[in-house]
This record gives structure tokens, sequence and C-alpha cells, in this order.
């Protein structure tokens, strides 16, 4: 009896913790079936607008994009471009001229022109020097020596936004050509190829010209100017008195009379209006003194 009666309550505990589970699963159930009520009464959402479509590229386009994005040349030190205009008197130019050659020797420059003038007053020579800039002034000093500085100028130019310009637009004209180069490999119509050949040829046209315009500046920065003028004045010939004899003096003398016999003759055709004019004024002078007086009333 009392084992019957502990399996009764042993299946009536069982049952009742059945039911107690299946009551919040129910509830979960119920709650999820609401929600999905919900979400197909509610109304439908639009969809985004679509963004309008984005224009074709051009060529052009193409081309610059990856020039756009060329790095910038690093800031660095100051580029100067030293340039000076030296004149110099001098006693003897031959001298002077082999002098400045050697000073310009010893200074480890060279010059890229020079040429001499030779005219009555004056005989001249003018060079143009190419110094590294470390160098300028020692051959500055150099060259006073050699006579009298008539006039000296010094000019510096800060040239190093102007070269930072130049090798930005040059790295940007390179990219820019193998972006063509790349555009032309990959086209395939004669129009296209067409198109892209006048646009490389356009562009390797500016590369060189903005190559030399940089070359140009790396040159004047890595060599400063000097214009230098060397001049010695010349005394002119003064001609000596020369040596009358009596025969030539006698003619100089009979030179002399007719010159002068010839300006009274040709004084006196200029004097030809007073000739006519002086004789008319007398005789009508004369007329009007002896005219009878006219009779008293």
């Amino acid at each position: 009896m009392n084992y019957l009666t502990k399996v009764i309550f042993a299946g009536l505990a069982l049952f009742v913790a059945s039911c107690s589970s299946r009551e919040p699963q129910s509830a979960q159930a119920s709650a999820d079936a609401a929600t999905q009520t919900e979400e197909l009464s509610a109304p439908p959402v639009p969809p985004p607008p679509s963004a309008p479509p984005a224009p074709q590229p051009t060529l052009a386009d193409k081309a610059s994009g990856s020039a756009a994005l060329a790095p910038q040349a690093p800031a660095g030190a100051r580029l100067l471009v030293y340039k000076a205009h030296v004149d110099i008197r001098v006693d003897d130019l031959g001298k002077a001229a082999a002098q400045v050659d050697s000073v310009v020797r010893r200074s480890g420059s060279w010059a890229s022109s020079a040429t001499q003038t030779r005219e009555e007053d004056n005989w001249r020579q003018e060079m143009t020097i190419r110094v590294r800039p470390q160098q300028f002034t020692a051959l500055l000093n150099g060259l006073a020596r050699l006579g009298t500085v008539e006039n000296k100028a010094i000019e510096a130019e800060d040239v190093t936004g102007q070269h930072a310009d130049v090798s930005a637009r040059l790295r940007t004209k390179r990219a820019l050509e193998q972006r063509y180069v790349g555009l032309l490999s990959q086209a395939k119509k004669i129009s296209e190829v067409l198109e892209i050949e006048q646009k490389l040829g356009e562009v390797r046209e500016d590369i060189e010209a903005t190559d030399s315009r940089l070359k140009t500046l790396n040159d004047e920065v890595a060599y400063s100017t000097i214009f230098l003028k060397l001049y010695q004045p010349l005394a002119l010939p003064t001609p000596e008195a020369p040596v009358l004899s009596f025969g030539s003096r006698m003619a100089e003398a009979f030179y002399g009379g007719w010159h002068l016999v010839t300006n009274l003759v040709i004084g006196a055709v200029y004097l030809w209006p007073a000739f006519v004019l002086l004789p008319a004024g007398l005789w009508l002078f004369r007329w009007w003194r002896r005219r009878p007086a006219s009779a008293p009333r």
C-alpha cells in the first residue's frame, strides 16, 4: 500500500512539473506570433531613392587621374642665384687678361665667353665667368686686385619657389605621359588612338620645355655668374705742328687774300637790295623837295 501511494505521488509531481515548463514556451510562441502579425499588417517601407548615374570620365580625366596624386617636392634649403657685374680699369690690358685666366683657374671656375674690342680711346675685354657659389666672393676679391674697380653690382635671386613649381609640373607631366601611354595600349578604335597620340605629343612638348627650364635653374644655382669688363684707356695721338717754308707761307697768304676777295664779292651780292633801293629813295626825296609850293588862299 505504501509502495503504491509513493508511485502515485511521484506521477503527480512529474505531471505538475511538465505543465509548469510548457507555460513559458507557449507565452513566447504567442508573443512571436503577435509580432509577425503586426509586421504583416504594417504598410511596406518604400526603398531609398537611387543615386544618379555617375558621368562617364573623358580621356583627359582618365589620364589625369593618377597625375593629380603626384607627390609634392620636400622642402629643402634655399636655392639662390648669384650674379655680379664688375667694371675694372687697368693700365695694361694684355697683362690683366693673363692674370684673369690664372685667377679663374685657381678658383676652379671657367669662362663661358670672352671678347676683346679696341677703339680709338679705349681697349676693353668682356668676359662671362661661371663660378661655384662657395668661391664667388673669393673670386670677386681676386679680380678687384687687377686694377681700379669703377663699377660693381651684386644681386642674389631666390628661386626656391620657382624651382619647386617647375619640378612639380615636370613630375605631373611625366605621370600624365605614362597614363596616356597606358591608355594608348588599351585603345581599340582608330579615333581613340589618334586622339591619345595627339594628347601624348602635346604632353611631351610640355615635358621638354619644362625639363629645359629646370636644367637652366639647376645650372644657375650650381654656378654663379660674373660679368667682367676690363678696359684700358688709350691716349689719343696729338698731331705735330707742320714746319712751313717761305714758299708755303706765300702760297697760304695768296690763298688767304683770294679768299678775302671772294668773300667781299659774295657780301656785295648779298647787299643788292640796298644798291637798288638807296638810289630810288634819294630820287624820291629830291623830287619831293623840288615840287612847287601851293599858292595861299
